[in-house]
């Protein structure tokens, strides 16, 4: 069990939890509590230059959109259509955040509005804020990919392999930003950063925080804010999520009516992912866009 453990840090479908447990074998979850670690200790040691904010910024930014745009509403929600290359481009991309594979992603989050704050949530807001923030996230229960709630996009062999070895984008996208440090080090010393000193900054932090931020959605955003939809459960409004996750933070409206591609709803609800979304459509990289109907928006309470 315990050699299962470790394998699973590189091939997540070596390990089969029983279904059922809740427990987190914290052998397995090693990596994350490390990375959060070297974090904390990390910011006493490194400097931080102009270049590395910008760096972490930019990684923020494109991740966050792979993650609100593919992970959520192309894949779990199937809002808008695109090709096959370009869903394998953003699935990958998305998969840097270390947020797992798009299946896994995908299927998790289905499950999510199919039972929405009951027993079979998997971060379930009614069970306080360290389950549904990152407790789901650890346990033994949700590790699996639950294969059958995303049948449709599991016929696609690049998915899978993605999916089975989600490792592997993180470790590509760090091994970049550490080649890009050393490559401003040797030939633009002026700029004040390195392989290492990027790689912390420009990588790391970027991602913990992506991580953090991604996950106050399933935690915040079920806890404050407004509810201009009467929805059965109690996800909010937040315009402060909104900005900081691209649009995810009109929580209430996406419960109320998860099939539209904008969550944003009103025009002063900004949601960066679906503009983004819009100018990839004029580009003929997305099509089908959806948009939420009339009927809906006059239920608005």
């Amino acid at each position: 069990m315990i050699w299962s453990q470790v394998i699973s840090w590189v091939d997540s479908y070596r390990l089969k939890p029983e279904p059922e447990s809740e427990t987190v074998e914290w052998l397995r979850v090693v990596p994350i509590i490390a990375l959060h670690v070297i974090a904390l200790v990390g910011v006493f040691f490194f400097e931080v230059a102009l270049v590395d904010v910008f760096v972490a910024a930019v990684l923020y930014v494109v991740r966050m959109f792979a993650i609100t745009g593919f992970y959520h509403r192309y894949f779990a929600h199937k809002t808008f259509k695109t090709g096959r290359l370009n869903q394998l481009f953003w699935a990958f991309v998305a998969a840097t955040s270390g947020q797992r594979g798009p299946l896994w992603w995908a299927a998790h989050h289905r499950q999510h509005h199919q039972h929405t704050e009951q027993a079979p949530d998997p971060h379930n807001a009614r069970r306080g804020f360290w389950w549904s923030h990152i407790g789901w996230f650890l346990c033994d229960k949700h590790f699996s990919t639950r294969t059958h709630q995303i049948k449709d996009f599991a016929r696609y062999p690049e998915l899978i392999w993605l999916d089975r070895f989600d490792i592997t984008a993180p470790v590509v996208l760090a091994l970049l930003v550490y080649g890009l440090g050393a490559g401003i080090e040797h030939f633009l010393p002026a700029w004040g950063t390195s392989g290492l000193q990027l790689l912390f900054w420009g990588f790391l932090v970027s991602t913990l925080v992506l991580l953090h931020v991604t996950l106050s959605i399933n935690s915040l955003a079920h806890r404050w804010g407004k509810r201009p939809f009467k929805t059965t459960d109690d996800s909010r409004n937040s315009w402060w999520l909104a900005l900081l996750t691209l649009g995810e933070g009109w929580h209430n409206n996406h419960h109320h009516y998860c099939g539209s591609t904008r969550q944003g709803f009103h025009w002063w609800q900004v949601d960066m992912t679906y503009y983004t979304l819009r100018m990839m459509a004029v580009l003929g990289l997305v099509w089908e866009i959806r948009e939420p109907p009339p009927r809906v928006l006059e239920k608005s309470s």
